[in-house]
């Protein structure tokens, strides 16, 4: 049995990663970690029975013990507990689904005890890349991207070792706000944000989703991930999300992978590599669709996207910075203390005021995370 250590197993990619363990009798659960969610974690935990469980927030740990008590299954807290729920010995594979920045030392902790990683923590890449990349080469575990775009790049470069890169084309389904003028953002609401037209995901990825950050989020990730400069990475729109990406040789044949919006797909291929197996669900119609249609995106309205071009290429602190503005901002959107567009004011006013830095440690990176975030609470 491969066993897996599951940090985020309360969001949307971790109970449907687990969806796959109850379908893949080959496939069990060696450690759960969330950071509050205790009613589902618990249910979680009499399901799987891990080794141990992890709760980030210590006050949501202690009523998980307490309500747990029957099983014998340790649950450990804070960022010590999910460093050591990403370790544990008898998992063959760490997937970090967690959201945000809690997931970047579990998941180097996990890379350097030699695990290999299904990477869904896109704080990770954006902010570390610099190092993350090099320790993945140094250990030689491997590092299977998550999101439906890396893994649809990764799967187009199979048996391609040695050919040359000449473009990786992102697509984006345009969120719910395609076609909307700057004046219709401001009226935007909550709800209206958390209505994706095509996936099924987590509020603080729909909200990205929306305001096209989680396209810039993922142009950072894929330099780091695939080597390819920020000048030969190029956002598309397609507004079935059918295409989930594609690759361009220098021969100029490109190379796309195509399904439908499923993440199922590019977690159980992660979950599985190289296998793949049957997995249930619709499958593509093509006569019944007609078309694919593909166009470039709007990067006047959607300004968050060519903002992220500029971060990235800036290297040093700014993608950070850019994450964890992005970050609070969503926070308080979805708390109703702004909106929608002030997520992007919010982005720009901490570029402009956190000062600029090299690339460093990971301390560093945290230390950039949580001046961005006190220039921030001065907006409010």
């Amino acid at each position: 049995m491969k066993k897996i250590a599951l940090l985020g197993s309360t969001g949307s990619i971790g109970t449907q990663t687990l969806e796959l363990v109850r379908d893949n009798p080959d496939l069990g659960i060696a450690s759960l970690a969330a950071r509050r969610n205790i009613g589902l974690l618990e249910a979680q935990m009499r399901e799987f029975r891990p080794e141990i469980t992890a709760v980030y927030e210590e006050d949501a740990a202690k009523e998980l013990r307490s309500r747990t008590r029957d099983l014998g299954i340790p649950v450990l807290s804070g960022m010590e507990g999910l460093i050591e729920a990403a370790l544990v010995p008898s998992a063959a594979l760490t997937e970090t689904a967690v959201v945000g920045m809690i997931g970047l030392q579990p998941t180097f902790a996990a890379i350097e005890a030699g695990k290999d990683i299904a990477l869904a923590n896109k704080e990770t890449l954006v902010t570390a890349g610099h190092l993350l990349m090099p320790l993945v080469k140094s250990q030689g575990v491997h590092l299977f991207p998550v999101d439906s775009e890396h893994s649809a790049i990764f799967q187009c470069l199979r048996g391609e070792e040695g050919n040359r890169i000449s473009r990786l084309l992102l697509t984006a389904s345009g969120g719910p706000f395609r076609g909307y003028t700057r004046e219709q953002l401001k009226s935007v609401t909550r709800e209206d944000a958390l209505r994706h037209p095509n996936w099924s995901m987590g509020s603080k990825i729909t909200i990205d989703s929306a305001t096209m950050v989680n396209k810039g989020l993922e142009v950072m990730e894929a330099h780091w991930l695939f080597s390819v400069d920020y000048d030969r990475i190029e956002v598309v729109v397609q507004p079935q999300s059918v295409i989930h990406s594609m690759v361009e040789f220098e021969d100029g044949a490109v190379k796309a992978q195509l399904g439908t919006p499923d993440m199922k797909l590019p977690i159980q291929y992660a979950l599985l590599y190289p296998e793949r197996r049957t997995l249930q669900g619709p499958r593509l119609d093509f006569p019944a669709m007609g078309q694919i249609p593909v166009s470039a995106p709007d990067t006047e309205v959607f300004e968050a996207l060519p903002l992220a071009y500029a971060a990235g290429k800036a290297g040093g602190n700014r993608p950070t910075v850019f994450n964890a503005a992005n970050e609070r901002m969503v926070r308080e959107f979805l708390a109703g203390d702004c909106g929608f567009t002030d997520i992007l004011d919010g982005i720009k006013k901490a570029l402009s005021e956190v000062p600029y830095k090299e690339a460093g440690s990971i301390s560093e990176i945290l230390e950039t995370e949580q001046m961005t975030y006190e220039v921030l609470n001065c907006q409010k």
